[in-house]
């Protein structure tokens, strides 16, 4: 069974959490929500209208990379931004871009990437808004629904989840 870690806090787009691990799930893997503390934590709609509370299976302090097999970056316009300033988080990352384990990131989720120097030389795509900080952290970037660039998958904004998820799958090897 395919063990996937989904990182995420306040901010959240909420669809680039559950529409992913549902497809996950569905496919047989086991997803874990880590935040940046336990509990629940507000979600939003279209990057700033408040939706659900969603639910942090464990902590960051807690986490152990060892025990996932893949990593989810879900975007939103807070949540990255407040992750990849935690060096508990970055260090969570570090761990799998240094053991090659499969990450894919949706929207401004690619931002943690940022943080842990990895995206020098990589093809990525990612929410417009962002291009300059990508291409300032030595990355390509394309205007592309999906973009696999080694052990990672990258993809734009919720329109594109469908094609994401397919490429995820495919990716973490559940399809």
């Amino acid at each position: 069974m395919v063990r996937v870690a989904a990182l995420a806090t306040d901010g959240l787009e909420e669809i680039e959490l559950t529409a992913p691990r549902a497809a996950l799930e569905k496919a047989g893997a086991t997803v874990t929500i880590i935040s940046l503390r336990a509990g629940e934590f507000q979600a939003v709609n279209k990057d700033i209208y408040p939706s659900h509370n969603i639910r942090a299976d464990l902590a960051i302090v807690g986490a152990n990379p060892n025990d996932y097999d893949a990593l989810l970056l879900p975007g939103g316009l807070a949540s990255p931004d407040a992750l990849r300033m935690n060096k508990d988080v970055v260090a969570f990352v570090r761990a799998f871009v240094k053991a090659n384990k499969p990450i894919a990131a949706i929207c401004h989720g690619v931002q943690t990437l940022i943080e842990v120097n990895e995206l020098k030389g990589r093809t990525v795509t990612s929410c417009p808004a962002i291009r300059t900080d990508l291409e300032n952290a030595g990355a390509t970037w394309v205007d592309s629904d999906v973009v696999v660039d080694g052990p990672y998958v990258f993809s734009r904004c919720p329109a594109d989840i469908p094609a994401f998820n397919k490429a995820m799958l495919k990716h973490f090897k559940l399809s």
